[in-house]
């Protein structure tokens, strides 16, 4: 099935922002730090004074304008809860957090220092750079120009994720006011953001599937804070992934609302990246109302080897609930899912119930149906070869009077960043919907 068409963007949830230098935004706690708080200054990262070895200024991204690099990092940072090895590092002063490539990269999924409109060709002394030593991973904005607006100065400014989660932004030089940036030409925005995505039916196209993104959360900064030498630390909170046992999911005390999926074997709240596999094995209608004693039964049952049931009353009675969560297991599925085929489904499916034998019958099927299409293209393509032949022109004369014609869809190109990295990931147009 196809998977095409614009996205759309809506917001469930945002950060709140308190007064105050601590606010709890439920997934982070950031905490403030003006010019005067030694703390700031603790937090820069000086990359000139690093390694040498381990700092690359990025040559494409420090002489272009909106150009957008994957970097893989050298640890596993956690983001929401989620493990990521790969970002994308974009010249408009934020990370692009995302899995999937496109070219709205401003609208969610990000760590945004100061986005902006910074056009780091301006200057041969702009530069991006990213430093990495296995601990931190640290990208810095330095002497960047705002376009259209040089002659306000220079900014420099970093962000750096940690591998315990932190993420901390650090601001060195803001020649202005964020709050006179214009955010005609480039969204201005400071904080984090998430979403997740899911595949739904077209309904334009019936046999294509559309790839929606939601906005889940959002940490929106003040931007009358952000000012030089000030800095934000983001320290992140328990989530409801960190759980990976059923007992430790249920008696959860966090803000969320836990739940418990079985045949994932995963802890959730139904709001995360993870949730087209969430719907897909129903996961909300399986933890509702259930236990994890009722999941140990169940296990129990289906594996005991003293069942009174005949084999096939087994069949029918220990798989009832899983042979419904196999028959979703498409190839799609299993490329989403990671745990498909192996904790979630291996235990619920003793040997003895995990398909029926294939019949002589249905392979005989099996076989004349692809001797069938084999000889419809060895048919087309002597065809094609031989157009005054007696079978091409049995075929013309009863063609159809209209033939169906493909139609293909135009979307308005919204592409403000572009991949800088060879060619091989597939690029789509998203459209930004009101918030919710």
């Amino acid at each position: 099935m196809a998977v095409g068409a614009p996205a759309i963007i809506s917001t469930f949830q945002t950060g709140i922002r308190r007064r105050g230098k601590e606010d709890n935004h439920s997934y982070y706690v950031s905490r403030l730090y003006g010019p005067s708080e030694p703390r700031s200054r603790e937090l820069w990262v000086d990359v000139a004074e690093a390694n040498r070895s381990q700092v690359k200024a990025h040559r494409i991204l420090s002489n272009t304008h909106r150009q957008a690099s994957r970097v893989v990092l050298s640890f596993d940072f956690p983001f929401y809860g989620h493990p990521l090895r790969q970002i994308t590092i974009a010249t408009g002063g934020f990370i692009f957090m995302g899995d999937v490539i496109h070219r709205m990269l401003t609208a969610t999924q990000y760590v945004a220092p100061l986005m902006a409109n910074f056009n780091p060709g301006y200057s041969d002394n702009s530069t991006v750079a990213y430093f990495d030593n296995g601990t931190v991973f640290v990208v810095q904005w330095d002497h960047v120009y705002l376009q259209g607006r040089e002659d306000r100065g220079s900014f420099t400014f970093q962000a750096a994720l940690h591998r315990d989660g932190r993420i901390v932004f650090g601001y060195k030089e803001i020649p202005m006011s964020v709050l006179e940036i214009s955010s005609s030409q480039h969204p201005v925005k400071a904080g984090l953001s998430d979403a997740f995505m899911v595949l739904n039916p077209s309904p334009e196209v019936p046999e294509s599937r559309r790839r929606t993104i939601f906005e889940y959360h959002r940490v929106e900064l003040d931007p009358t804070k952000i000012t030089s030498m000030s800095a934000v630390e983001f320290t992140p909170l328990p989530t409801c992934l960190q759980h990976r046992s059923c007992d430790a999911c249920m008696s959860s005390d966090l803000t969320f609302n836990c739940s418990w999926c079985h045949v994932l074997q995963r802890c959730s709240s139904g709001f995360d990246r993870y949730r087209q596999e969430w719907l897909t094995y129903g996961c909300a209608q399986e933890a509702e109302g259930r236990t994890c004693e009722d999941f140990q039964d169940e296990d129990h049952y289906s594996s005991s080897p003293e069942s009174s049931f005949s084999p096939f009353e087994g069949d029918l009675t220990t798989t009832s609930s899983s042979l419904f969560i196999d028959s979703l297991t498409t190839e799609d599925d299993t490329k989403l899912n990671p745990y498909a085929g192996e904790d979630g489904l291996q235990d619920n499916l003793s040997p003895k119930t995990k398909g029926p034998p294939v019949h002589l019958g249905t392979i005989v099927g099996i076989v004349l149906a692809v001797l069938l299409v084999a000889a419809i293209i060895l048919a087309g393509i002597y065809i094609n070869g031989h157009p005054t032949s007696n079978a091409a022109l049995f075929f013309l004369e009863r063609r159809p009077h209209r033939w169906p014609a493909m139609k293909f869809r135009n979307h308005p190109n919204h592409s403000t960043y572009t991949e800088v990295e060879p060619s091989g990931h597939e690029k789509e147009g998203f459209v930004e919907a009101e918030q919710c």
